[in-house]
């Protein structure tokens, strides 16, 4: 009765949901191989899912943090070097085109900078000399979301005033009103002003080189912190070619970066600007674009994710190795069932189904199970590694009171004292996390779908002879 009860079923079903109950009974029966076989694929699974997320969201946050710092302070996303300082109505077109968030001139100096105290120089040091248009921060408020001043005020209005990274701060132990000298390469090397016989003076230039602490920021990025200065883009003239300047240009987004070269290019071809008075190219501005500058740094960045998504993703592969292998002892374990199903009705394609859909269940349940806490570490990180700490000394503060030793308990998974960071960040990337939770669960349904080939070549007739 069971039997045609069953036969019924497989035959008169549209939809064959006998292969869901049946591939839910192979995985929940009780004191069974199969039960453990299933727990491991789905603890397999949510652990590589878990990993993977996590890791890539602190990856994510560190690289995003390096890469927007350097766009929205140093790189831009386009630049046009030895634009005419008198050009203003271009700058102005620019301004308005669609792609633009916001147009900066600038101007850019190497040199050494050292401080001034009671008339001795002291702690000399090379240094990056950013000029600034004074208003800088209102126009640009990527670059206003990068930059902390701790101490004073981002102010550059006057001739002579510079805001200090925090490292390079502390390096010459100066301080909100301390005075400092910059000298140029050109003061240094007077071939590179354009004077082979020599003459500059590397002592500076007298008062005119003397600016007064206004800040100290910090950005984050240890190179900004350590070797740069802001200043205003009139006080940076004397140090290079007045006449012309660079300008930076941030876009909306940053990925419609052919569309506004585009742009850019025309309006600069539209002011007559792309060529000289005589028609020649040697002094037309150069545009750039943010893919140019630090490709090196950037290209590693992107070879680092990737090789960190081959490796974690080798659980998967294990899985699904675990899976298939799995899923082919259970084809020998329920042989007897299998061609009970055949004999009722069921086509190979069914018996296909019923294995496969056991790994889409083991699958869907394991990425799940991985992808929930994932998220909840990853949008409270730093929760998550005080957590870690917290456990990890008071496991070792214990111990030692156990062997009679002492533990300050000092353990830190990112200690700032090793580490040049504030604290642990973590960015979520949508499709990142899609494309995870996919790679967890089809691995097992791929993986059970290829085993379930051995399934659906049992043979009634032989089964039940032997029955």
């Amino acid at each position: 009765m069971p039997g045609k009860k069953l036969e019924k079923t497989i035959k008169k079903t549209e939809f064959p949901s006998w292969i869901v109950f049946v591939a839910f009974r192979y995985i929940h029966r009780k004191g069974r191989r199969s039960s453990a076989s299933s727990v491991l694929p789905v603890l397999g699974i949510a652990v590589g899912v878990l990993a993977l997320t996590v890791i890539i969201a602190v990856m994510n946050g560190f690289q995003l943090g390096f890469v927007e710092t350097i766009l929205e302070v140093s790189s831009y996303h386009i630049r046009i070097d030895t634009f005419p300082a008198d050009r203003t109505d271009v700058l102005e077109r620019m301004e308005r085109m669609d792609e633009a968030a916001s147009v900066v001139p600038f101007r850019e100096v190497k040199g050494i900078l050292r401080r001034d105290a009671e008339g001795t120089m002291r702690h000399p040091g090379l240094a990056v000399l950013r000029a600034l248009p004074a208003d800088v921060l209102s126009k640009d408020s990527g670059m206003a979301s990068k930059i902390d001043v701790e101490r004073g005020s981002f102010d550059i209005d006057g001739q002579n005033t510079i805001l200090l990274g925090a490292e390079a701060a502390a390096r010459a132990g100066a301080g909100v009103g301390s005075r400092m000298e910059f000298i140029s390469i050109a003061d240094i090397l007077p071939v590179a002003s354009g004077d082979p016989e020599g003459g500059g003076e590397a002592d500076g230039g007298g008062e005119d080189s003397l600016f007064t602490v206004a800040g100290i920021f910090r950005t984050g990025f240890y190179e900004y912190d350590t070797g740069w200065a802001f200043v205003n883009i009139d006080a940076a003239a004397k140090y290079t070619d007045g006449a012309s300047f660079t300008v930076g240009i941030k876009l909306k987004n940053r990925w419609r970066l052919n569309e506004a070269l585009e742009q850019v290019n025309r309006i600069i071809a539209e002011s007559g600007l792309n060529s000289g008075p005589d028609g020649a190219k040697k002094n037309a501005p150069r545009v750039s674009t943010w893919r140019d500058y630090n490709k090196a740094f950037f290209g590693a960045l992107r070879t680092e994710k990737l090789m960190m998504f081959v490796l974690v993703g080798l659980i998967f592969i294990v899985v699904a190795l675990n899976i298939f292998q799995g899923q082919r002892r259970i084809v020998l374990e329920k042989r007897d069932e299998i061609g009970l199903l055949r004999s009722v009705g069921a086509s190979e394609l069914d018996i296909r189904c019923v294995f496969t859909f056991n790994g889409v269940i083991i699958g869907l349940t394991g990425a799940l199970s991985g992808m929930i806490p994932a998220l909840l570490i990853s949008t409270h990180i730093k929760q998550f590694f005080t957590l870690i700490e917290t456990v990890v000394n008071l496991v070792l503060k214990g111990l030692s009171i156990i062997s009679g030793g002492w533990y300050d308990g000092a353990f830190s998974v990112f200690s700032p004292a090793v580490f040049y960071i504030k604290e642990i960040p973590s960015r979520i990337i949508p499709h990142e996390v899609v494309l995870i939770f996919l790679f967890g669960f089809l691995s097992a349904a791929t993986a059970a779908w290829l085993a379930s080939k051995k399934a659906a070549s049992v043979k009634p007739a032989e089964v039940l002879r032997y029955e």
